[in-house]
């Protein structure tokens, strides 16, 4: 008789992180249910609707035994506008799916929060921890945090194991936002002035976020009912250096010239972007001791991961 494959519900199935870890589960021999708001063509794929406070979970996590929870509303041109998307989508739609899924019996809960909570930068201070007091910025990074209160209090008088996973930013094929806009940039030959900043940054790959989420629910603690995780790839690398090597891997030679850090800041406070500062300037510093304590090891370096993403662009 054949065993029965272990079932995942996967949010946010359609998106770039998502797409990525659905692929890797499939990989391992879990059917992979794939939730999404509207028909995408997918396979195995569930019509759930807006995630919110009254969104119906009950068909999509029928005999299901793990949820991997990574749809979000992440960015709004005007947040000061979007407090209630962040509050219905973020908080309050991530406690009605757990809630949902203790209630149908799964086993475990991975929710993928964001390294935001602590803050943009660890300049000045020690890497960022698991048990740090956290200091979130923006309207996301307080509604994850939220979100993560909320999921601590309900794994107190739940039977299902929830993991909370804090990724840095997460690169690879298909990755929007600032990896995005370095890459055309890149390609471009734009010149950037950023030769001159002296940080370091931690990164994460998407195949190691995905192989951590895999890890997970493969290697739950018996012991604790609710963990939290930072996890990014092993090197810490400084801006120029990440942009060097993202050039190397897209075969293009870098165009960087120095431009002082405190010049640079204020011509992006004088543009709006103050929230660059620090995610080009400022360090980015994480112990994830935690994570390695687990037996995990991220399967890819940085420059095997950049090769990874840009490759995937040229097939």
């Amino acid at each position: 008789m054949n065993e029965r494959k272990p079932v995942v519900l996967v949010t946010g199935a359609s998106g770039f992180v998502g797409a990525h870890v659905a692929t890797a589960l499939a990989k391992e021999q879990w059917t992979v249910r794939r939730a999404v708001r509207s028909p995408k063509g997918l396979d195995n794929e569930f019509l759930i609707g807006s995630i919110g406070i009254e969104t119906d979970w009950q068909a999509a996590l029928m005999g299901v035994d793990a949820v991997v929870h990574l749809a979000a509303h992440v960015h709004h041109k005007h947040e000061e506008h979007a407090v209630e998307l962040y509050r219905n989508i973020n908080i309050a739609g991530t406690l009605r799916l757990a809630r949902s899924a203790a209630m149908a019996g799964v086993r475990q809960f991975i929710f993928v929060s964001t390294v935001l909570v602590h803050g943009r930068s660890s300049e000045g201070r020690a890497p960022f921890s698991e048990d740090d007091f956290l200091t979130p910025r923006g309207l996301y990074g307080m509604s994850k945090a939220a979100a993560e209160a909320g999921l601590r209090s309900l794994a107190r008088n739940a039977e299902m194991k929830i993991s909370v996973i804090r990724p840095p930013m997460v690169y690879g094929a298909g990755a929007k936002g600032s990896f995005a806009l370095l890459t055309r940039a890149v390609n471009l030959g734009l010149p950037l002035p950023l030769a001159a900043i002296r940080n370091q940054r931690a990164f994460l790959a998407v195949q190691n976020l995905s192989s951590f989420i895999l890890w997970r629910l493969i290697h739950p603690d018996p012991t604790s009912n609710f963990e939290i995780f930072l996890v990014a790839d092993r090197e810490l690398v400084s801006t120029p250096d990440f942009v060097e090597r993202l050039a190397r891997a897209s075969g293009k030679n870098p165009r960087l010239f120095r431009m002082p850090p405190e010049l640079l800041s204020s011509l992006l406070s004088i543009v709006g972007r103050r929230d660059m500062h620090e995610s080009l300037i400022g360090s980015l510093k994480l112990d994830v001791s935690k994570a390695m304590a687990t037996g995990w090891q991220p399967e890819v370096s940085l420059d095997e991961g950049l090769r990874l993403a840009l490759s995937a662009h040229d097939t």
